[in-house]
């Protein structure tokens, strides 16, 4: 059996609810139209750019900012869906997920035997180091939750990692008001398939994008010196490279219901050199690309 999973005799209607046409709730797939290998987009737009790679498509569902299709690339089926923007999407997301993989949608039990998927974000970030450059890709080798979402599960020390996590809280002089971060590290398969193509990222997973990623428009910041606090952060040979909003929750609700999952961004701003460029669908079109060619090869 795996860690931290909770074996139900029949889970209820309440708690898993299932559409009229056997599919999943919110994001309207059902079980077998999920591919083993799964690519999640934040952007709605983005599923129907990755579906011009692959053949033999058998669907295309919509619901809300969840838009999905499984096709084949390099022969392999792949499933391309949309999260819509933050850590609580992505608990939805994954929760349908591994529901799918590992439910048995007639009888609401648990399958005996597990479905492992590999699931990896592509999305967009701002880098936080001066050398990281607009348009390099960074894998999140460690995903830091200051999203407070996975402190919701039990044993979530079990996933994570604690002596970075304190180092990180008084390095930064993390504020009492806001949630405990969590840092969970990627899978190690998708490290390997993607350390030559990317930089290697500590990434901050925000629970929104001005105050939590250190913007100041009108309201002043919590803790003003936040961004350079977490540019001068060092742990071993880890520094934090990057902000974005999704990769902490996908990590570690991965890691406790043990699936294969990653982060990698494109970079399209630089907070340091307060830099950006708003014209980047053709950066992410590639690092979908590199994607699909990774998963498959």
């Amino acid at each position: 059996m795996l860690p931290n999973i909770v074996i139900f005799m029949r889970i209820a209607e309440s708690e898993l609810i299932i559409n009229p046409d056997g599919s999943a709730f919110h994001i309207h797939i059902r079980p077998e139209e999920l591919a083993d290998t799964v690519i999640l987009v934040g952007d709605p737009g983005r599923v129907d750019m990755a579906s011009e790679f692959l053949t033999d498509i058998e669907f295309r569902h919509a619901s809300r900012e969840f838009v999905s299709v499984t096709g084949k690339y390099n022969g392999k089926r792949v499933t391309v869906l949309s999260t819509g923007i933050g850590t609580d999407n992505i608990d939805i997301v994954m929760n349908e997920l591994d529901a799918l993989a590992n439910i048995d949608f007639t009888t609401r039990e648990v399958k005996p035997e597990h479905r492992t998927l590999t699931v990896l974000r592509i999305g967009t970030c701002g880098a936080i180091q001066p050398d990281i450059p607009i348009g390099s890709c960074v894998f999140s080798h460690i995903s830091v939750g200051c999203d407070g979402l996975l402190n919701w599960y039990a044993n979530r020390e079990e996933v994570t990692i604690e002596p970075m996590e304190e180092a990180f809280k008084k390095h930064v002089g993390w504020n009492k008001y806001l949630p405990s971060p969590y840092f969970v590290r990627a899978s190690q398969k998708l490290i390997d398939r993607f350390k030559n193509d990317t930089v290697k990222g500590v990434t901050i997973c925000a629970s929104g994008f001005y105050g939590p990623q250190g913007r100041v428009l009108r309201m002043p910041l919590a803790m003003p010196d936040m961004v350079s606090k977490f540019e001068s952060f060092r742990y071993e040979d880890y520094r934090i490279t990057n902000f974005e909003m999704e990769g902490s929750a996908l990590a570690g609700i991965c890691k406790h219901l043990g699936h294969d999952a990653g982060t990698v961004c494109c970079v399209i701003a630089n907070r340091h050199l307060k830099s950006s460029n708003p014209d980047y669908k053709a950066l992410v079109r590639n690092l979908v690309k590199l994607a699909l060619d990774r998963l498959t090869e």
